[in-house]
């Protein structure tokens, strides 16, 4: 069992732009839920009782939503970065709450139901430094992998890769000594370098399951509409009523028309005769009656008029 983990919040989200000019990437709602309440939820479901997550992009939303300093009875602390420092320099500068201590590290930014217990089994039955959870995920091949051994990172020793790191590892507090204080670094090149030196980097395939890294709109929507078409539902998901498809306190109009995979939020307004499909409206943004949606995002507290199409508003 490893109790504590770090979960990285610090990115820019660029990709994401306009959306996370209002939210860092990780709080974006996936039909009324945070994303990073389902990393949150993942890692209680094996025993982790501690988070450590990094701000630097908007931190306030952050900090409302964790302003009791927790999350369903476990422990949150934030760290904040005021100038960013990447995922090797994040690590490295959460060292002090951390500790001396076996960790989990999750990216705030991936949806996924993949196992994680084989990951911790197979770190402590090998006696590794870090164990990597590996995929083939369409998005990199940077991962070289013999056997539970990764053997090679962006080709750095000439074996070619065919995995992605999927963005959730095991880490030895070991790794603390390997990474500069106060430096920018990816932890990549630093994992690479250490396979280098004799560490013990493991991998473990875990192509089972499903796994969505949310960088772009695209998949921002994507990820709704397999919600909605396969019934998909994370074990780990506490709320009994998610997916909430409509807020409790959203008005539409009876005479408004939903379709296809929708996200209405709190407090939104839907006017008479407005269709909105395949679409995604924040909190408090309304949709002017005889407005037609599909395929848009509209952010929180906008209001949206007209016919309208794969736009962000």
């Amino acid at each position: 069992m490893i109790t504590q983990a770090f979960v990285l919040g610090a990115g820019l989200g660029t990709r994401l732009r306009p959306l996370t000019e209002d939210l860092p990437k990780p709080l974006i709602p996936i039909y009324q839920k945070p994303l990073v309440t389902f990393v949150l939820d993942h890692l209680i479901s094996i025993g982790v009782r501690s988070f450590v997550i990094n701000t630097h992009h908007r931190p306030e939303p952050f900090q409302e939503l964790f302003a009791h300093g927790g999350y369903r009875g476990q422990r949150v602390q934030l760290v904040h970065e005021p100038e960013i420092l990447g995922t090797g320099g994040g690590i490295k500068n959460a060292e002090s709450l951390l500790g001396g201590e076996v960790f989990i590290s999750y990216s705030g930014d991936l949806l996924t139901d993949i196992e994680l217990q084989p990951l911790l089994d197979e770190h402590f039955r090998a006696g590794n430094d870090v164990t990597l959870a590996v995929r083939e995920t369409g998005l990199g091949k940077d991962v070289a992998l013999e056997g539970n051994r990764v053997v090679d990172m962006t080709n750095r020793y000439g074996h070619e890769g065919r995995y992605d790191f999927a963005g959730i590892g095991v880490w030895s507090p070991a790794v603390f000594k390997k990474i500069p204080p106060a430096r920018h670094l990816s932890y990549i090149p630093i994992l690479a370098e250490w396979i280098g030196q004799g560490g013990k980097i493991g991998g473990v395939l875990s192509d089972s399951g499903k796994w969505f890294n949310i960088g772009n709109r695209r998949e921002y929507l994507a990820v709704h509409r397999t919600i909605e078409k396969e019934n998909w539902r994370p074990a780990y998901v506490r709320e009994a009523d998610w997916p909430v498809r409509v807020a409790g306190d959203a008005k539409l109009d009876p005479t408004a028309e939903l379709a296809g995979f929708y996200s209405i939020g709190a407090g939104c307004e839907v006017g008479a005769g407005a269709r909105v499909e395949d679409t995604i409206i924040w909190k408090g943004a309304k949709i002017a009656s005889r407005s037609r949606l599909r395929n848009c995002i509209v952010r929180s507290q906008r209001k949206a008029e007209g016919d309208l199409s794969d736009l962000d508003i």
